[in-house]
């Protein structure tokens, strides 16, 4: 009944069930754009089916419900030309074909199989023909996955490489600026120890020279040969001068040697 009823509903010329159809007044039934096809290709308004002349009628829609419904139905597609189930497969022409198109002279000396069997084949080949496929994808997952862990611990080794190198960099920064400090205190407590110790003897010696000049003359006289004993000017004056360049070529070797490019002096 469901093959008759498809079977009814298939255009006499595109062999489909009707989209959109028309009845013409000799009641045979078209899809509109069909008859508007088949017209205008023959240039003339008579059916395609009984020759009589008829103009275009509106859309059929009760008939355009009907063949929505029987579209729509989800059933088993059917040879468009016989309204036939397609049960078998035509090894030459690589197409399903129903019982009667097997046996029309379309077919005439072609093989057959039952459409079950062929498209069993069909899958089986289609199977064996994934297998490399799916090999291959494995393969190049693996290889994606491998390359990903790689470039995971070369960004892990490319941090932590550079963690410790400014680790080091802080380290040599803090080492330097305590010795520069060390190497300043130094030469700044040596330069004024010595200084202060000159200041101490010179001042001594002062004291005593200045002591001896308020003495009377004769005490001067008895006294002066032991006062000229430490105060001898020139020997101080030369000691001073030597001092002086000793502290600042100490001075100058810190600076240049500590931070040769900060320009200081």
């Amino acid at each position: 009944m469901a093959s008759k009823q498809r079977e009814d509903l298939l255009c006499p010329v595109c062999h489909d069930i009707y989209r959109n159809p028309v009845i013409l007044t000799c009641e045979h039934s078209f899809c509109i754009d069909c008859l508007k096809a088949n017209w205008a290709e023959r240039e003339t308004t008579e059916c395609p089916v009984c020759r009589r002349r008829s103009s275009l009628p509106p859309m059929h829609f009760a008939l355009k419900m009907e063949c929505d419904q029987v579209r729509a139905s989800g059933s088993e597609p059917l040879c468009s030309l016989h309204a036939q189930k397609l049960s078998f497969f035509c090894v030459e022409e690589q197409q399903l074909a129903c019982n009667v198109c097997r046996d029309s002279e379309t077919h005439t000396g072609h093989r057959f199989q039952r459409a079950e069997d062929a498209g069993q084949e069909s899958k089986t080949r289609l199977q064996e023909s994934l297998k490399p496929l799916r090999k291959r994808l494995r393969l190049l997952h693996g290889v994606k996955g491998s390359c990903d862990q790689t470039a995971d611990h070369i960004t892990v080794q490319a941090e932590s490489t550079a963690g410790r190198i400014k680790e080091e960099f802080r380290k040599l920064q803090r080492f330097l600026e305590e010795e520069e400090v060390a190497r300043q205190t130094a030469l700044r407590e040596e330069k004024i120890g010595a200084l202060s110790k000159e200041i101490s003897t010179l001042s001594g010696l002062i004291r005593s020279t200045e002591k001896e000049l308020k003495a009377q003359t004769v005490q001067f006289l008895l006294n002066y040969k032991d006062v000229i004993k430490l105060y001898v000017k020139e020997k101080w004056q030369k000691q001073w001068d030597r001092d002086i360049i000793v502290y600042k070529r100490k001075w100058v070797s810190v600076r240049d040697g500590i931070h040769p490019t900060l320009g200081l002096g």
